[in-house]
């Protein structure tokens, strides 16, 4: 099958990868412009950038550049939105990570750990017009630990993924197109606003918050802090990494006894 593909983020390059082993033709992988990194501002091009430049295929960076007529077209958080050229040009598939048409929109994994879900579900979904709204071929439900992050999840998802586009490119004649069934909900793009911590909060939702966004805000003990992993034990919530403004990150012993003896005080 010849198939133009279309992804940005880490977690597509195994899936794509599975792909390109089995043997179907890839006419073009398309992604995210490259985009400045790190202090000096270094420009980068995205995972799946990098790895079609290592598998010789050709990368385009705009989607303006778009003029094929595969057989299908394979799309795993591209962050773009399609037009009709594109759609119109041949049946267009995309793995979305959650039970739809809950969580539709640019932040499915990380939502559902900040709602403190225990499962989930990966979709392989028809591309419409309307986002995340199209007819849905397969779902796999999977569960979401204590202790799972928006990185173990998308590890999570990116072995399912990458079974379902397998099995579905195979033989997609196999899997008919479900409705989907029930109201949908919505999920916004994270900013550090989100990371600040609201002590007032429960244990569990300050350690869905962190898990799922990758750190937490606050100050402890006068020092401004990013709270980078917690576990909970006993119905309490234990730091076990955290990072100081302007040093490196250290589990939290470290951090206590950098305060020299002084009191702990969340939020101050």
């Amino acid at each position: 099958m010849k198939l133009v593909l279309m992804g940005t983020n880490a977690f597509v390059v195994p899936m794509f990868d599975r792909i390109k082993k089995s043997g179907h033709e890839i006419l073009a992988v398309f992604t995210r412009a490259p985009k400045p990194v790190g202090r000096k501002k270094v420009l980068t091009p995205s995972p799946v950038h990098v790895w079609a430049d290592e598998n010789n295929l050709t990368v385009h960076t705009n989607i303006a550049e778009y003029n094929y007529t595969p057989d299908m077209i394979v799309v795993v958080s591209y962050g773009v939105i399609l037009r009709d050229n594109v759609l119109s040009s041949a049946p267009c598939i995309n793995i979305h990570p959650s039970r739809l048409p809950q969580y539709r929109g640019p932040s499915p994994i990380r939502t559902a750990i900040y709602n403190g879900d225990k499962t989930s579900a990966v979709c392989l979904m028809d591309v419409t017009a309307e986002l995340d709204a199209g007819d849905v071929y397969m779902c796999r439900e999977f569960e979401i630990g204590e202790n799972d992050t928006n990185e173990t999840v998308e590890e999570t998802v990116s072995k399912i993924g990458a079974d379902m586009l397998v099995e579905y490119l195979a033989n997609p004649g196999a899997y008919p197109a479900t409705p989907q069934n029930g109201a949908p909900s919505f999920t916004h793009k994270w900013t550090g606003a989100d990371e600040i911590i609201d002590w007032n909060k429960s244990v569990y939702q300050i350690h869905n918050q962190i898990r799922a966004l990758g750190c937490g805000r606050t100050k402890i003990s006068g020092v401004d802090v990013k709270i980078l992993e917690t576990r909970i034990e006993n119905n309490e919530l234990k730091i076990t990494r955290i990072q100081p403004a302007g040093k490196n990150p250290m589990d939290w012993k470290s951090f206590v006894n950098g305060l020299r003896g002084a009191p702990i005080k969340y939020g101050e």
